[in-house]
């Protein structure tokens, strides 16, 4: 108890002073105990690893906030209160000027020993990619967990939504999430993937199941519906209650390049890479190696952002494989980025007979699924295009969900698209 209130120079002066001592007297009074000479030296080791890491410190929690669950260390901050304001944290004592960037920048304060802090305004639930600005430099909180998903490693806050538990874990049977290396013929080169499959998948050999593709965004790859969109913990949830028919679900790298191209985006050369990994290589490949059913109308293919473009032009284009094609937040319709002048997303273009033949789509397609956040700057687009399709004859179930162009919307449309399929 002396040691946590006394300062660092006196507390390294007095246990180096107990730790002498007891060496000298322990060694006077039983030179030749092998026991005792093991113990002397297994406190010394202690005492000194603890001169050199400091003594463990606890984290101060404000009061009326709990530890963020993306956190590395369950009591330590950013904390959120109930009100969703965040409060950050961060000791850096050299340091000039320290910030926040969460969307909003956010100057920190610093206190007398060197630690940064500051409260935020309310946040909107979901899973928010953030970064400390340390005397300009862009870098990783080292207090929370980080994830691939804006091109590069980044810290990131998931903030509870009330009355909200469909991603959280329950006492249900759970799935397996597997990681699985092949070979790309495409590309050349050894890609990566993941696969869920529902409970008791390893004992019921007789059994075969319908498979869903899902596709992440652009600077995300395969670990984004595995972590952040929380897929096991939803499929687990939804087939317990029998929401769900029990189904693989495989979330194959959507970045597909050959030497002298970048992975990814909308162009059509993007598309059609992504389209031949996925018919030439993906599905063979999970069909030579678990029990899926086979036929389209035991296929799905969905995907966020840029992998709602590639589930629209693979999905839309190939309804011979796929039966159930589900587009979130895909800026392939508009809403943004587009350059002033440019001509009007046009599907007919990418999907020849989507407007003029829709009875052929209506046959084929059992479900045609869109959805995008209420505060999305790609909503307006995507309504319209809802409106040409429904205009058309198309069939095309549609839904939106409060948020912006993040995973809490995204995780809420897989949750609903995933009740729809297979059925």
């Amino acid at each position: 108890m002396v040691l946590n209130v006394i300062n660092e120079n006196e507390t390294k002066e007095i246990v180096t002073d107990i730790v002498f001592q007891t060496q000298v007297q322990s060694m006077k009074k039983i030179h030749n105990n092998h026991e005792m000479k093991k113990s002397i030296f297994l406190l010394w080791v202690l005492v000194t690893t603890t001169l050199v890491t400091g003594f463990p410190q606890t984290a101060n929690i404000p009061a009326g906030a709990k530890p963020a669950p993306t956190n590395i260390r369950p009591a330590d901050c950013p904390c959120i209160f109930s009100d969703l304001r965040v409060f950050f944290r961060v000791s850096a004592p050299d340091a000039v000027k320290v910030q926040v960037d969460i969307g909003k920048l956010y100057d920190m304060k610093k206190d007398d020993n060197g630690v940064w802090s500051v409260t935020t305004d309310s946040q909107d639930p979901g899973f928010h990619y953030y970064s400390l600005i340390i005397d300009g430099v862009r870098v990783s909180d080292p207090a929370s967990e980080s994830f691939y998903g804006t091109g590069r490693m980044s810290s990131a806050i998931d903030i509870p939504e009330e009355g909200v538990d469909f991603y959280t874990i329950k006492d249900v049977p759970h799935g397996d999430m597997r990681n699985h290396i092949y070979f790309s013929k495409t590309t050349g080169t050894w890609r990566s993937l993941n696969i869920y499959t529902p409970p008791g998948y390893d004992k019921a050999v007789t059994e075969s199941y319908p498979v869903l593709y899902i596709q992440h965004g652009g600077g995300e790859d395969e670990r984004g519906w595995a972590i952040q969109g929380k897929t096991a913990i939803i499929m687990d949830n939804l087939i317990a209650e029998g929401k769900a028919a029990p189904m693989l679900v495989v979330i194959p790298n959507g970045n597909v390049s050959r030497p002298g191209m970048s992975g990814g985006g909308y162009n059509d050369e993007a598309m059609s890479l992504f389209r031949e990994e996925l018919l030439e290589n993906v599905i063979p490949f999970i069909e030579s190696n678990y029990r899926v059913k086979p036929g389209a109308a035991n296929r799905a293919l969905s995907g966020l952002s840029m992998g709602g473009g590639q589930a629209f032009y693979t999905g839309l284009g190939n309804p011979d494989t796929f039966a159930h094609v589900g587009i979130f937040s895909t800026g392939l319709f508009g809403g943004i980025g587009r350059q002033p002048g440019a001509a009007e997303f046009n599907p007919e273009a990418i999907i020849p007979g989507i407007l003029t033949d829709p009875g052929t789509f209506n046959n084929k397609l059992k479900v045609l699924y869109i959805s995008v956040g209420e505060q999305d700057p790609r909503i307006e687009a995507t309504k319209k295009l809802i409106q040409t399709f429904n205009e058309k004859g198309l069939k095309v179930e549609f839904a939106s969900f409060p948020g912006g162009h993040e995973w809490q919307v995204w995780r809420k449309s897989l949750h609903d698209f995933a009740q729809r399929i297979f059925r």
